[in-house]
């Protein structure tokens, strides 16, 4: 198995992927196809959601939802990474969001504070179910690298709730589509070597002990479906922790889907990286996730090929 020493580099790593491959796209993010509105204010910083809806969308409309976060190892990146994706989800008929959220180098926030943050918007998102045009049960959260962690910990890591907000309104997702997704953050019984040196590194960066949002640590039976697309050359995040994550998923009965690409590095799935074709072939498939879960109909209108 694959030494935690390569994902360990997780910060520098994701922040040159995020940051360096999508700055060109800003902050914040230049999206005038999309409606902007405030989802949570906190510590002076007001976080945005930039939404895109069907076509001839209707308050009364009870459509399904996803909302996306952007990788950039809870340092940087922008909001902006996810929106082809975005554009063509409500293209098919479900409202999708792009969240902001408070990262290290604007805000000087922890992974903590990402995770409450995730949870702020997902809950915002329920909460405003009926003026947003969506249904409350059928939520998505998706994203990529540190952002498909927030979108899992959405899901699966308790606590770490926004004060002031409601907790009647769920935080929690009803499903996960996750790219590259950082999914375990401290070390486990019978896993791979965990240098001790880089695990106190994570325990600063998390702002806290690492258990705590860290999903794999917090899996249960009950938890959302969830498919997962990874590179399998991810020298940031290695293939073999998705696997250990989906294996342990499954073994409590919950639905989890594994997608591996050979040869595949991270961040693979963006659009504009290669030739095109992993971001055709996991929206494709992130499409047919969705619609066997009843929540979109008919084949995928994305091409087969870029």
């Amino acid at each position: 198995m694959t030494s935690w020493k390569s994902w360990l580099r997780v910060g520098a790593v994701l922040t040159v992927v995020a940051v360096g491959a999508y700055a060109q796209r800003g902050y914040p993010p230049n999206l005038p196809d999309a409606r902007v509105e405030t989802y949570k204010r906190v510590d002076g910083v007001e976080l945005k959601m930039w939404i895109y809806q069907p076509e001839n969308h209707r308050p009364e409309d009870r459509r399904p939802a996803i909302v996306f976060f952007f990788g950039g190892g809870w340092r940087g990146g922008t909001p902006a990474q996810f929106a082809p994706q975005a554009r063509y989800l409500a293209s098919r008929g479900m409202v999708a969001f792009l969240a902001d959220y408070r990262v290290a180098s604007r805000h000087g926030a922890k992974v903590t504070d990402c995770v409450e943050d995730a949870k702020s918007a997902v809950r915002w998102i329920r909460a405003h179910a009926a003026r947003l045009g969506i249904d409350p049960d059928r939520i998505a959260a998706a994203g990529g690298s540190a952002g498909g962690h927030l979108a899992a910990a959405t899901a699966i890591v308790p606590d770490l709730e926004a004060k002031g907000e409601d907790q009647r309104v769920s935080s929690a997702p009803n499903a996960l589509v996750l790219f590259n997704p950082v999914l375990v953050l401290a070390p486990v019984e019978g896993g791979p070597e965990w240098p001790k040196e880089k695990a106190e590194m994570l325990r600063e960066r998390a702002g806290g002990d690492p258990t705590l949002v860290s999903p794999y640590h917090h899996l249960r039976k009950g938890l959302p479906p969830a498919i997962i697309f990874h590179g399998k050359a991810d020298k940031t995040v290695p293939y073999e922790t998705a696997e250990f994550f989906c294996r342990k998923m499954k073994s409590l009965g919950n639905r989890c889907e594994l997608v591996g690409y050979n040869g595949a590095d991270h961040g693979f799935f963006n659009y504009g990286r290669g030739d095109g074709t992993a971001y055709f072939d996991t929206l494709r498939r992130t499409d047919r996730f969705l619609a066997s879960l009843g929540w979109l109909k008919g084949e995928p209108t994305l091409p087969e090929s870029p």
